[in-house]
C-alpha cells in the first residue's frame, strides 16, 4: 500500500473540504482547512520526501471566476515537482496536453468521459489515442445508493447510472494506467473509511487503485490494507497534520510502506 498525497485547490487556495458540500453556484464548499502556503510548497515537500503518484485536484470549473487562480496554483505545483504528481479537475482531450507539458505524470479524468450518466467511449478512445493510456487515470468517485456504488461527476454533484463493480473496472482498464476512487459520502469528513467500498475494490486484481475518503486514524490505514487485500493505495486529506489533522504525515508514510 502506497501513500498518495493530495493537493486540493479551491478558489485559488489549497484546502480540505467536505466533498459532498461542493457547489459550483457561488463557488461554495464546507471547509475543513485552508492552507497559508501555496500549492507549490506542498509539491516541493512531497518531492523532497520522494513520494510519487499524488494528485492535484482543481475544484473550480473552467467558467468560474476563480478558475484562473486555481489553475495557476496547479501549474505551479506541477512545475515544482515535474513528473511526480497527477492532476485532475476539468480535464478534457483539449487541455490534457497542456497539463502534461506543465509536468503532470498523468491526467485524471471523470466528467469528460460521462454524458447523461453514461460512459462516452468515443471520448475515451480519443484521449487514449492523444496522450496514451499510460498517462491517464480514471477517477471513479462514487456514492452509495440502493443500486450500489454509483459514479458521480462534475465535482461530485451529478449522479450517473454507472455502478462501480468488477465488470466496469475490467471494461475501463484498457483505457487507463490507474484508477482513483473517492468515497464521496465520507470524503473530507475524517470519520472513518467506507468499509464496504474498500472490500469491494479489494476483490479486483487489475490496475493500481487509490482509495480516498474518511481516513480518521492510523488504525484506518491498517483496516484499509486488510479490507483491500493490500491492493489499494491511499490518500489522506483532512486527518493529516499538514492540513490541520492529528495524523503525522511521516508516520502515515511509514505505515503504508510496512
Amino acid at each position: 500500500m502506497e501513500f498518495r498525497p493530495c493537493i486540493d485547490i479551491h478558489n485559488g487556495k489549497v484546502k480540505q473540504i467536505v466533498g459532498g458540500s461542493l457547489q459550483d453556484l457561488g463557488n461554495r464548499a464546507e471547509e475543513n482547512f485552508v492552507a497559508q502556503q501555496d500549492a507549490a510548497f506542498f509539491a516541493r515537500m512531497y518531492r523532497e520526501a520522494g513520494i510519487k503518484g499524488g494528485h492535484i485536484i482543481l475544484l473550480n470549473p473552467e467558467g468560474s471566476e476563480y478558475y484562473p487562480d486555481t489553475k495557476m496554483q496547479a501549474v505551479a505545483a506541477l512545475r515544482a515537482y515535474p513528473g511526480g504528481m497527477q492532476v485532475g479537475g476539468g480535464i478534457t482531450e483539449d487541455n490534457a496536453g497542456e497539463f502534461l507539458d506543465a509536468g503532470a505524470s498523468h491526467v485524471i479524468v471523470t466528467s469528460y468521459v460521462f454524458q447523461d450518466g453514461r460512459i462516452r467511449f468515443d471520448r475515451l478512445d480519443r484521449l487514449k489515442n492523444k496522450i496514451g493510456k499510460e498517462r491517464l487515470v480514471l477517477d471513479l468517485s462514487c456514492k452509495k445508493t440502493e443500486k450500489g456504488y454509483l459514479i458521480v461527476t462534475d465535482r461530485w454533484q451529478k449522479l450517473t447510472e454507472e455502478r462501480v463493480e468488477e465488470s466496469l473496472l475490467e471494461r475501463l482498464s484498457c483505457y487507463c494506467d490507474e484508477f482513483l476512487i473517492h468515497a464521496v459520502d465520507v470524503e473530507g469528513r475524517a470519520e472513518g473509511i467506507e468499509k464496504e467500498l474498500a472490500a469491494l475494490l479489494g476483490t479486483w486484481e487489475g490496475k493500481p487503485m487509490t482509495y480516498a475518503g474518511g481516513v480518521q486514524c492510523y488504525e484506518d490505514l491498517e483496516l484499509l490494507r486488510r479490507l483491500g487485500n493490500n491492493r489499494l493505495n491511499v490518500t489522506v486529506g483532512s486527518a493529516l497534520d499538514l492540513f490541520g489533522g492529528p495524523l503525522k504525515w511521516q508516520r502515515v508514510l511509514e505505515i503504508c510502506g510496512e
